[in-house]
């Protein structure tokens, strides 16, 4: 595999890593889209939906489809920072202690109902997706450059939870929904797992190598300086809004960026159109505001703040 793609190149591997992935996930395009952007993007994704409707199987899909090593850990109240990182188990024979690694050594972890550890054990995992890297006894562990957290809640379901907060919200690139499907789509779900499930059918068709390479490509895909202020526009205009009592950073501003690259690059684009940033601002945006609490008891959506800001703010031409 070449260090770098062509446009063309790099956007039939997008196109052939979702067909992939689409063929487990049916009706679910823009989703699965988004999700492999953000993967190729480096970020960590949040999948916030109802029970059932395909969230750990869209992570098992993705894992399969780029042939990376996949860890599931199922959150509970019970779970411990030693369960994810890794424990130093002492040896009688050798009269020395070992490092035993946690499930957060792999390339993909999926952190199932997240939401139900406890917050010391959320914050485990705030070094390795911020620098992907663990500190454990004084000792510093790398976690490569595909890894990647992707985290799974129930919006609806509240005890027994603990709400993240909004420092590990910001550590999400994207926080995506599934969703319910059209009955027809349903209907063909039936059919397609009546001997089987897809999952059993699909196998890798891209490498580590070849993710990385449309990393490096997606970084040389050019941001004008009209839509960089466009996308600092958007993300200062959240700090300034009435109901929001906690706005987007810095970090907002990188991701949006970042994320329009790979979408552009999927779209066999050399450089990032105002509209990209349009459609990805309420998936990077909406979980980082933390809403005044009027406006939440009002059912005021912040998807709705960030689609109001959209249509007030100017367009660079």
């Amino acid at each position: 595999m070449p260090d770098t793609l062509s446009l063309p190149q790099a956007a039939s591997q997008f196109s052939r890593i979702c067909a992939n992935v689409e063929a487990v996930m049916v009706g679910q395009g823009p989703t699965v889209r988004t999700l492999l952007a953000a993967f190729i993007a480096g970020g960590h994704i949040l999948l916030e939906d109802y029970p059932g409707t395909g969230k750990t199987t869209l992570a098992k899909a993705l894992a399969r489809s780029v042939g990376a090593r996949f860890r599931r850990v199922q959150f509970t109240p019970d779970v411990l920072p030693s369960d994810i990182l890794g424990v130093s188990v002492f040896d009688p024979r050798a009269q020395e202690f070992h490092f035993h690694e946690g499930p957060v050594f792999t390339q993909i972890l999926l952190a199932d109902e997240i939401n139900r550890a406890s917050p010391r054990t959320q914050s485990a995992l705030l070094e390795a997706m911020a620098e992907q890297q663990v500190s454990i006894e004084g000792r510093t562990h790398a976690l490569g450059d595909l890894f990647c957290v992707l985290a799974t809640q129930n919006p609806v379901e509240f005890r027994g939870t603990y709400p993240l907060p909004e420092a590990q919200m910001d550590r999400f690139m994207v926080r995506l929904s599934l969703g319910y499907v059209d009955p027809e789509i349903e209907v063909t779900i039936l059919t397609a797992q009546e001997q089987g499930h897809p999952l059993e059918r699909i196998g890798a068709c891209a490498s580590a190598e070849e993710i990385l390479a449309l990393r490096r490509q997606a970084k040389q895909v050019r941001v004008s300086d009209e839509v960089k202020r466009y996308v600092v526009d958007i993300v200062r205009a959240t700090r300034t809004l009435p109901a929001v009592q906690l706005g987007a950073g810095p970090r907002a501003s990188l991701a949006l960026a970042h994320l329009a690259q790979v979408m552009a690059l999927a779209a066999d684009q050399a450089f990032v159109r105002p509209e990209q940033v349009q459609e990805l601002a309420p998936a990077v945006l909406a979980h980082r505001l933390a809403l005044a609490p009027e406006a939440r008891f009002s059912g005021l959506r912040a998807e709705t703040l960030v689609a109001d800001l959209l249509r007030q703010l100017p367009v660079p031409a």
